[in-house]
């Protein structure tokens, strides 16, 4: 079982690194270009913070996986020998906590920079602030796509999360747990 745990973990690693990597390619490489009243302006995604942030950090949480499932092949491979179980439980928490933390800032950024697209699409009147995707339709499409693939991204990440909690809790046993001693005597 724990092969195909293990194997699960990679694929889902893999799939998240490559849609994180898609995410933050779409992102970064959106940009249209209109005449509006004889000017030329550019739509592009250095123009919203929030999607600007969104590359930065879909790229970092897409190293740290990348990073981890490399990290668990050479583990699994015996490149780095396994040591005492205190030291596995106090790395377990470590995976634990980190994968928390890479879907949180991903999930968040994702967020942040749906929030700021609605924005575009929507406008606000009482700011004079106008709907930006009826005058970029395929910019406003390319964002769309790739938020949905960040959000895929986050998903899987959550599923790794759920492998994570697994692989720490059955380190430790009932027993340990709740400091039971047998009554054998």
């Amino acid at each position: 079982m724990k092969f195909h745990m293990e194997k699960t973990e990679a694929f889902l690693r893999l799939s998240s690194v490559f849609l994180l990597v898609l995410t933050a390619i779409l992102v970064g490489v959106d940009h249209q270009t209109k005449f509006v009243f004889f000017i030329r302006r550019k739509a592009s995604f250095d123009d919203v913070n929030a999607l600007l942030v969104l590359v930065y950090v879909d790229a970092v949480v897409a190293g740290y996986n990348l990073l981890r499932l490399f990290g668990e092949c050479s583990m699994s491979a015996g490149f780095i020998k396994e040591s005492r179980k205190e030291s596995n439980v106090k790395m377990a928490w470590i995976s634990l906590l980190l994968d928390q933390v890479a879907v949180y800032v991903a999930f968040g950024a994702n967020s942040a920079a749906f929030q700021a697209s609605l924005l575009a699409i929507t406008g606000v009147p009482d700011f004079q602030w106008m709907k930006l995707c009826d005058k970029y339709t395929r910019f406003c499409f390319q964002i769309g796509g790739a938020l949905s693939c960040g959000y895929l991204a986050c998903l899987l990440m959550i599923f790794i999360s759920f492998i994570s909690a697994f692989n720490l809790f059955r380190l430790y046993s009932p027993n340990k747990l709740f400091l039971l001693k047998s009554i054998s005597g």
